[in-house]
């Protein structure tokens, strides 16, 4: 495999300003705020987002939070769900212990002023696919994101130890005597900037952008994922991307999410000629995991030689469907739809990345110095296929570890006579090689959107909801001819940086898929249809070795006991 150079740019630490804090955290959605909420008062802060704390995935999402709170429900209950959805492939430590933690952090949110929807001063409880129970606490109807976010925002302008960098792109993680120190940032208005951090958390989110069709923000793009893999951390699971069934598909519309809550509500799935067909592929219809569902459209749109299918809720009482999905209901009509009456036309689109930056119960790394929280991560908590509304959930509880974590090492470390010798010494890092710069040395200027473009098309052809080893194989050849000439390029702004992350990420998710030799959760190589005991094992992946590594299941730290049975 083509290795891409360690830094994107050169850069000299006497030419460029720097910066210091205690905790810098990259990414601005909830895994990102929750972390900075959890760091020790006493310690500085520094939060760097790309855009601004209003366009992180966790502002779109749209069905809940899963929580047990109704006297019905039982952890048990939840857990195994997760267990199940997540086809043999849970820590089940790690599922144990975040589901225990969920009524405290949504109990947390609740304080911090978040207005969950109710009724009869009672929370109200959605039911999405793979929950045995009512257990989504939702707001807004289907926009619980957007209230969450704006509540957390709010806690965080009450911090005076929190410093905010919108608009600010991460281009490198520092490293230095095998550890993390920091960050390589640039900002259009001051250009680069060394921030020197006694502990970094990553949480920059996913990377839905590197398909066609997805539900993600256009800041999904993996940023986060190849940092950690040029510095040198772990990188696990990276076949399974999840696509949510149900993606709205009108020519000239973004690819708006439809919440699995509307088929929780009692929606059906149906074919171009009117026929409900999920009953014949799972026994819980359209409540079946995402996985089973994605999968049954795609085939249903090969069988009828149709480009999507339709959800309809004409069924439904009109009243609630607006009341409950007021969201969806506005979008609908900008496209003469009414989503009470009319079928919407649906299918698969790229949603969440499973697979990440392998992390233990508290949030660290491989690479010391370094946590990570969110969808950015690999768990545990998610196996193969993530069960709705655990998303959320992960980036509360995980943000909230890591800050903690991260906090606490800090204070250890300051209790040291030689600590700003040892940390905050700034080292004479070799400026990173310039093997070209775009647009000079008679370099062609390439045509980054033509190949940001083309990579998108490629990776839904070959990687998408079905993949077989000669799909992966022409998909490999293509990306790491691209590599070979995008990666040694130096460019100058974040339209580069972010192509170049988008081919290393996708590279691995390709490789990756080809190793996994079966069907798992949202993993289906049409070509081994079957699930093989011999792979119920991780698949990692380390910068430098040409081979991944087989982690055989094994369960993280013991969690820390979070209440009572409910």
């Amino acid at each position: 495999m083509f290795e891409g150079p360690r830094y994107l740019v050169s850069f000299g630490p006497k030419r460029v300003p720097h910066c210091f804090t205690d905790v810098l955290i990259l990414g601005g959605g909830l895994a990102g705020l929750r972390a900075a909420l959890a760091v020790d008062k006493s310690l500085s802060v520094t939060v760097v987002t790309k855009d601004d704390l209003r366009a992180s995935s966790s502002q779109w999402a749209q069905g809940g939070i899963a929580s047990v709170v109704d006297p019905d429900d039982r952890f048990d209950n939840h857990i195994t769900d997760t267990l199940v959805a997540g086809a043999d492939l849970c820590h089940e430590d790690v599922v144990n212990s975040v589901v225990r933690e969920a009524p405290q952090r949504i109990a947390e949110l609740i304080a911090w002023g978040t207005k969950f929807d109710e009724h009869n001063g009672v929370l109200e409880l959605g039911k999405e696919g793979g929950h045995s129970h009512h257990r989504i606490v939702h707001a807004l109807g289907d926009a619980t994101g957007r209230e969450v976010m704006r509540a957390v925002i709010e806690q965080t302008r009450t911090l005076d130890n929190l410093e905010l960098w919108p608009d600010t792109f991460t281009i490198d993680l520092l490293t230095f005597a095998g550890s993390c120190r920091g960050a390589l940032v640039w900002n259009p208005a001051h250009g680069k900037t060394l921030v020197w951090a006694r502990r970094t958390i990553l949480a920059t989110g996913g990377a839905g952008q590197l398909y066609r069709e997805s539900t993600n923000p256009p800041g999904a793009s993996g940023d986060g994922l190849a940092l950690a893999w040029r510095a040198g951390a772990e990188l696990r699971d990276m076949e399974f991307m999840q696509f949510h069934p149900t993606v709205l598909y009108i020519a000239g519309g973004a690819r708006s999410l439809i919440t699995e809550a509307v088929r929780g509500a009692g929606a059906h799935l149906i074919d171009r000629d009117g026929q409900r067909f999920m009953p014949e592929f799972d026994a819980r219809a359209e409540l079946a995991p995402r996985d089973i569902v994605s999968r049954a459209i795609t085939v249903v749109m090969h069988r009828t030689h149709h480009a999507n299918v339709y959800l309809d809720l004409k069924h439904l009482d009109a009243t609630m469907v607006r009341r409950r999905f007021p969201g969806m209901a506005e979008i609908c009509a900008k496209f003469g739809l009414d989503l009470t009456q009319d079928r919407i036309p649906v299918r698969p689109g790229a949603h969440y990345m499973i697979g990440g930056a392998k992390v233990d119960a508290y949030g660290r790394t491989s690479l010391p110095g370094l946590f990570a929280a969110g969808e950015v991560t690999s768990s545990g908590l998610h196996g193969a296929n993530r069960l709705a509304s655990n998303s959320l959930l992960e980036g509360l509880v995980y943000g909230a570890r890591a800050g903690e974590a991260a906090s606490a090492e800090v204070l250890a470390l300051s209790k040291k006579a030689d600590f700003e010798a040892e940390a905050f010494q700034v080292p004479s890092i070799v400026s990173a090689k310039v093997v070209s710069r775009e647009g000079n040395d008679g370099h062609q200027t390439l045509d980054l959107a033509d190949i940001h473009n083309s990579l998108r098309s490629l990776m839904w052809r070959h990687v998408g909801v079905e993949r077989t080893a000669e799909s992966l194989a022409e998909a490999l050849e293509t990306v790491e001819g691209w590599c070979r000439y995008v990666l040694p390029r130096q460019f100058p702004d974040p339209q580069g940086w972010q192509l170049q992350n988008m081919l290393e990420v996708a590279r691995l998710m390709i490789r990756a898929g080809i190793e996994r030799r079966e069907t798992r959760g949202v993993h289906f190589r049409s070509d081994y249809p079957a699930t093989s005991d011999q792979l119920r094992t991780h698949i990692d992946w380390h910068r430098g070795s040409d081979q991944p590594r087989l982690e055989p299941l094994a369960t993280a730290l013991r969690p820390r006991a979070s209440g009572a049975e409910a």
